[in-house]
């Protein structure tokens, strides 16, 4: 195993890891957005109003993201196990 597979291997793992993450933090982010919109605009300042709305569509994402998410992470994993043999012989 050498030190450009180890890091090719990394690349990807960010590259995953970032893809994937990239949905929920755009919905948490439009969604922050628009309550503190809503909060400065009304002058109410209570934290679960901001909170709520970003768990509720995290989980909206979840639930319609996920199957996509956990098909791109068994991907993944199935071609690092097919990459075994050729990082062993060398």
């Amino acid at each position: 195993m050498s030190d450009s597979s180890v890091m090719q291997i990394a690349v990807q793992a960010l590259i995953l890891a970032t893809k994937l993450a990239g949905p929920l933090l755009m919905v948490s982010l439009v969604i922050g957005l628009g309550v503190g919109l809503l909060q400065s605009a009304t002058q109410v300042q209570e934290q679960t109003l901001a909170f709520v709305p970003k768990l509720a569509g995290v989980a909206l994402v979840l639930v319609i993201a996920g199957h996509w998410m956990l098909g791109e992470i068994i991907g993944f994993t199935h071609n690092l196990f097919d990459m075994i043999p050729s990082l062993l012989q060398s």
